[in-house]
Formats: C-alpha cells, structure tokens, sequence
C-alpha cells in the first residue's frame, strides 16, 4: 500500500505540474480571464480537462486487474472552477477512454462509470457551492467519486474476492490522491482567477486615469488628437485613431514610421465595424489583407465602434507592433474606454446643446430689459428738454451710462462698484422725472466693491420697487439697496421698499414659465439659469423685500 501511495502521489506531480504550465500559457489564461465562455472556449477547456483525466489514467499503476490513477482530479477541478458543461464533458471524454483501455478491464466499468457520474454529479454541485470555499468542496467531491468508484468495483465484480483485495489495496491511495489532488489544481486555478481580479482592478484604476486625462479635452471642446495620445501611451500601443462614419477626427502616432496619411475611412473592416457594431480584431498572421492601409511594422490591431443615441457613430482603432498585446483583458479595456469616450462624447454634446439654450434664453432676458430703459429716459429727456436743457443733459448723461454699460458688459460678470453705478444712473433718470417722491438709500461693504455679479441683476429690481411700491403712493417712498459679504465668499443682495407691496399672487407664480414680466420674472429666471437658485420675496406690513446670494 505504501508503494502506492508513493507512486499516485508522484503521478499527482505531474498532473500538477502539467496544470500549472497550462495556465502559464497567455493564450489559456485569456481563456481563464473571461467573464463568459463561449461554445468554443468549452470545447477547449473540456479537451484539457478531459485530456488531463486521461493522462491521469495512463500515468497509472497497474495493480491485479485494475489500475491506480488520479483521472477524477481533471474531471471534478474542471466542473468546479471553470463551467458545468467542463465537467460533464470532461467526464465522458475520460470514461468512455477508461472503457475502452486495455489495461484494468477488471475495473473499467465501474471505473468508467464513476467517471461520467463524477462530471456530472461535479455540474449539480457547481450550481450551489460557494465561491471562496470551491477547494473544500474540491476535497469531498473527489472523495466521493472514489468512494463510489470502490463501491462500484465491488458490486459489479464478477469475482468477489478478487474485487474486495483490489478495493482494500487501492481505496486508500485513491482517496489520498483524488481528494488532495482536486483542491491542489483548483488553488492553481483560483491563482489566475485573483490575477484576472487584480488585472481588473489595475485596468480600472487605467481607465479612470485615462478619464480624469481626456475629460478636459471633451468638456472644452480640445484637440481630440491629444486624447488619441493619452490613450496611445496609457495602453503602449503605436497609433491609435478616432473617427467619425466618413472621416478620421483624431489620431496620434508612436513615431512617422506609424504615421496616418488619410483622412477619410478607407479599410473595409472598419466600414464593417460602422456597419455591423461588432469589434474586429486583425493579426497579421492571419489577416495579412487588412493591414494594407496601416503605416509601419504592424502585428495587431482592434477596431471597435463608438456610439451615440444607440447608433454607431464612429471607431476607435488601436494599432501594436507586437503579435500578443491584445489579450483577452486589454481587449475588455479597450472596449471600455469606447464606451467611455462615446459617453464623453454624447455628454459633450448634450452640454453644447444645453450652454446654446441656456445663452439664448439668457439673451433674451436680457434684450427684454434694455427696450424699457431706453423708452422711460426718452420720455424723461423730451419732457425736460424745452423747460430745462440742464435736467435734460444730466439725464442724456446718465442714459449714455446705462446704454455703454450695456453694450460693454452684455453677458458680462462686472464688479458691484460698475453695477451699483448703472444703477445709480436709472435712479437720477427717476428722480428727475418724479421730484422728491423717490428717495435711494445705499449700504455697501467697501471690501466687495470688485466682487464680480451678473450684469443687470439689481435695476430691474430697483425699477420695480419704485414702479410697483413707490409711485403709487401719493407721497412716494423710499428704496433700500444693500450689499454684505457672507459666508463662503458669497454675497448677499437686498432690495427693500416701503411701498404699498407685492400682491402675493405675482410670488406664487414668480416661476411661472410663460414670462412676460420684465423685472422680478427676468432677474429670478437669470438668477436660476445661472446659480439654479432665484429671489426670495418677502411681502412686509410695510412694503416688499428682496434677496439673493451670490
């Protein structure tokens, strides 16, 4: 018994040592890296694992009829790590050669038979086992197997005797060897399944140095060249192209040996990738035609598309000098960085969309309040310009402030100290016009002065106070304008009157969309555009009050 122990154990080397090289290979382990095997990556993996059973079964030692082996480590490490379908296929490719063998036909049937239930039994057990704990359920599926497989030599046995001698001699070895083997190869597996989450983690920590580099080139409208560079670098490619359905919109070289001379889209697999929304992968061994429109020493490259809206709308092409830089995981990061740039791009464009409405909206506000200053000043200067020339030229002076100050600082931010001058302009053109019924008091913090705020921001509402408030009254009234630092390098703007005060149906719908207002409507709507907060109206037992930070 001991002589055996020995020799399984020694066979269980190789079975080991052929595993680990099988997985050194870069072609096996992007097999092992993916998420999802397809029917071919099955087949493949089947034949391994089957094949590895079998080489368990030669690697053998025959004793009386029967032969010693460690053909179930393939069968059940397959079931186990890789796919169901591995471990039922595996388990049929090595029973069917164990009944068919020569040697041990004692003990092929039961033996043969253990092996398919082994796969089988391998896939049920898959479906439910936990992820961290695979090797234990490794152990006791391997000692199960065998111990159904002893059982089997026995029961079906034509000779009793000779079958109990058999299990007696074997049954411990085949144990030892099974049920250890199984966890050893799995632990193997399992390191290249860590390496693939650790790769995963380092291209995600690519792809988001990668974002944080380009996103500024998206979201300023920059070279998308720049971008082709960032990428090129990041993945040690040689040239890396973007384009739009017709023509080349970026790209970036190594060196002028990989230089791009065309402009428009020439290759037919990156028309098919336009077409068809499916990534191509070309290596110059296999697909010598497709490099003709590619400069320099070539070996590989990947086409994959770039969508917007849900349609194709581009390509992004990567170019290597070398025959196995597009593995499995670069070939994932590749295609998430097209995702991310089709993202890049539909938000870029959707900003543009949205900085053209959000300034054509503004613009319009603000056309709506230049008309209104213009017709009360000219109404203002004809009435004083017969009766006093000198009332009319302080208010012509007066309106040529607010006009240049409008043409100079139109979608402008401007300092407080220019706009509280604007607005002391309007005041004088209304206190010409209406005597003493209207009376400006100012309380402004001398450090704010160069405090940039929007233009047009505080007259309109001042316009409104003495409009709506003041002249209504028969005595008139008085206006409070006062500006103060706050908290966070805000500011805070109060417009107060002691008018007859707001009706507070026009608060309620001081949101409405249909604006036809065109002082507290217009600063609220610009106030909302620009800081995505309005004014705060507050009707007093005396008047209205106004505020709003910036």
């Amino acid at each position: 018994m001991f002589n055996l122990v020995s020799a399984l154990l020694n066979n269980l080397g190789y079975i080991i040592i052929i595993a680990f090289l099988f997985t050194r290979i870069q072609s096996s382990r992007n097999i092992f890296a993916k998420e999802n095997y397809n029917a071919k990556d099955i087949i493949m993996l089947s034949l391994f694992f089957g094949g590895l059973a079998i080489i368990g079964t030669y690697s053998g030692i025959n004793y009386k009829g029967s032969i010693a082996n460690t053909r179930n480590i393939g069968v059940i490490a397959g079931g186990l790590m890789v796919s169901p379908w591995v471990g039922i296929i595996s388990g049929i490719i090595a029973g069917i050669h164990r009944f068919f063998l020569l040697d041990g036909q004692f003990t092929a049937i039961p033996c043969a038979i253990s092996t398919v239930f082994g796969g089988f039994f391998v896939a049920y057990l898959s479906k439910s086992i936990n992820e961290k704990n695979k090797y234990i359920y490794g152990f006791f599926a391997g000692f199960i197997v065998e111990n159904l497989s002893m059982l089997l030599i026995y029961l079906l046995g034509a000779d009793k005797a000779h079958a109990l001698e058999i299990v007696k001699a074997i049954y411990i070895p085949m144990i030892l060897a099974n049920a250890l083997g199984v966890p050893i190869v799995i632990i193997i597996i399992e390191s290249i399944i860590e390496e693939k989450e650790i790769m995963a983690g380092k291209q995600a920590k690519l792809s988001l140095e990668i974002a944080e580099k380009t996103l500024p080139y998206f979201s300023n409208g920059g070279s998308l060249n720049e971008v082709c560079k960032i990428i090129m670098e990041a993945l040690g490619a040689k040239s890396v192209i973007l384009s739009n359905e017709k023509f080349i919109v970026g790209s970036h070289s190594f060196s002028d040996e990989f230089r791009v001379d065309h402009v428009e889209v020439q290759s037919e697999e990156a028309k098919k990738v336009l077409s068809t929304g499916e990534m191509f992968v070309a290596n110059r061994i296999f697909n010598k035609q497709e490099f003709e429109c590619v400069e320099g020493n070539i070996k590989s490259y990947i086409i994959v598309p770039l969508y917007q809206n849900k349609k194709v709308s581009g390509t992004l092409k990567v170019y290597f000098d070398k025959f196995g830089q597009i593995t499995e995981s670069k070939k994932n990061l590749i295609v998430g960085l097209s995702q991310l740039i089709s993202t890049q791009l539909e938000l870029t464009k959707l900003e543009n969309f949205k900085a053209m409405a959000r300034d054509a909206n503004f613009k319009m506000l603000q056309t709506q309040i230049n008309p209104h200053f213009l017709f009360n000043a000219l109404n203002t200067i004809s009435s004083f310009i017969r009766i006093n020339p000198e009332k009319a030229r302080d208010v012509i002076l007066n309106l040529s402030t607010i006009l240049r100050f409008n043409l100079e600082n139109f979608d402008r931010l401007v300092p407080v100290e220019k706009e509280i001058e604007q607005v002391k302009a309007y005041v004088n053109i209304e206190q010409a016009r209406f005597n003493n019924k209207i009376k400006v008091d100012y309380s402004i913090d001398d450090d704010i002065l160069n405090f940039q705020i929007p233009s047009l921001i505080i007259q309109p509402l001042v316009e409104n106070s003495i409009k709506h408030g003041l002249l209504p009254k028969r005595e008139g009234g008085s206006v409070f304008i006062g500006i103060k630092k706050i908290e966070n390098n805000h500011i805070k703007i109060t417009v107060k009157d002691d008018g007859v005060g707001i009706p507070q149906e026009i608060i309620n719908s001081i949101d409405d969309v249909d604006i036809k207002s065109i002082g507290l409507k217009n600063v609220h709507a610009r106030l909302k555009l620009l800081y995505g907060k309005g004014l705060e109206i507050k009707r007093l037992a005396q008047g209205t009050e106004i505020n709003y930070d910036i």
